[in-house]
């Protein structure tokens, strides 16, 4: 949505996102549904919801899923706010979520900005500290006071847009765990994998992809753009019913090294444009190629090898 570059994602993959949680209400449900499925996703993190409900994030721990952070304390406006107070809800929000791990280790080093209001500050400020930065490449609009069914509609219209990418919802929401059992029956019946996004680590090495693998959109010109170091690294885990034929079965993992970011207009307007632009789903074409048998069973298989 707002950078030139997304995750290099095949055709048909999806990487679910969830922010602001812990919040135990909707969040176990979100856990339930999701491993109903035999699906991962990535969970950023509120600090102040991890001090209020640090069982909720080992809850998401346990269950499997990556434990990411969005500062402590969900400031609006972002962008707009000092630097030191940047550091300090980024600082803040990784040390309360560690703490509600209480087995030592760190959340994984994937932060998404409140709002999506990026800076440059904020994301020097992440490169230091060793993370990497997310936005996302749809949204389904559940932070607003829209219906379940609106949620869903918009999710899956968006995706049949897209063909792929990285969804924005979140586990706060009632709306949302509403709508989330019927996006991912909708996901499993036209052919869409949900993709799981990890740390790598040292006994998996980092699988080369091509830049342009990393580009959703072309380079816009006149553009203020700035490079981040080679601070990250994850791997994708595809995530798939045993009774289900079996796709793709790798692990991608990428080191991130000198990704171009492009500054583009507010996200506001990007949004309304990007809502404008949206087209109904069109079974005939990219939605009915991409359908193939349902299968019986759940039975989970997590296929990570090199190949």
């Amino acid at each position: 949505m707002q950078y030139a570059e997304t995750l290099p994602l095949a055709d048909g993959e999806v990487v679910l996102t969830f922010d602001d949680g812990p919040l135990p209400k909707y969040s176990n449900r979100i856990l339930e549904i999701l491993a109903s499925h035999c699906v991962k996703a990535t969970f950023f993190l509120v600090g102040r919801q991890a001090q209020a409900n640090p069982e909720g994030v080992r809850k998401v721990r346990d269950a499997g899923h990556t434990v990411a952070t969005h500062t402590q304390n969900h400031p609006g406006g972002m962008h707009l706010l000092p630097i030191e107070r940047v550091q300090q809800e980024i600082d803040e929000g990784i040390a309360s979520v560690s703490a509600a791990l209480g087995d030592g280790t760190a959340p994984a080093p994937f932060f998404r900005v409140p709002g999506l209001a990026r800076a440059e500050s904020i994301e020097q400020y992440a490169v230091l500290k060793g993370a990497q930065v997310w936005s996302a490449d749809f949204p389904a609009d559940d932070w607003r006071p829209v219906s379940s069914s609106r949620v869903y509609e918009l999710a899956m219209q968006r995706l049949e847009a897209k063909g792929k990418g990285i969804l924005l919802l979140h586990d706060i929401q009632a709306r949302t765990v509403a709508a989330l059992p019927k996006i991912m029956q909708a996901m499993k019946a036209r052919g869409y994998r949900i993709v799981h996004v990890v740390p790598a680590t040292a006994e998996l090495a980092a699988t080369p992809t091509e830049p342009q693998q990393w580009r959703s959109r072309p380079q816009p010109e006149n553009v203020a753009t700035s490079t981040l170091a080679a601070n990250s690294q994850f791997r994708f885990c595809r995530e798939h019913d045993a009774a289900r034929p079996l796709a793709v079965g790798f692990v991608l993992e990428r080191r991130m090294a000198d990704v171009v970011r492009s500054r583009q207009a507010t996200h506001r307007r990007r949004s309304a444009a990007a809502a404008g632009a949206l087209a109904p789903a069109n079974a005939g074409t990219a939605a009915g190629r991409r359908q193939r048998p349902a299968g019986a069973g759940t039975k989970c298989l997590r296929v990570c090898s090199p190949s």
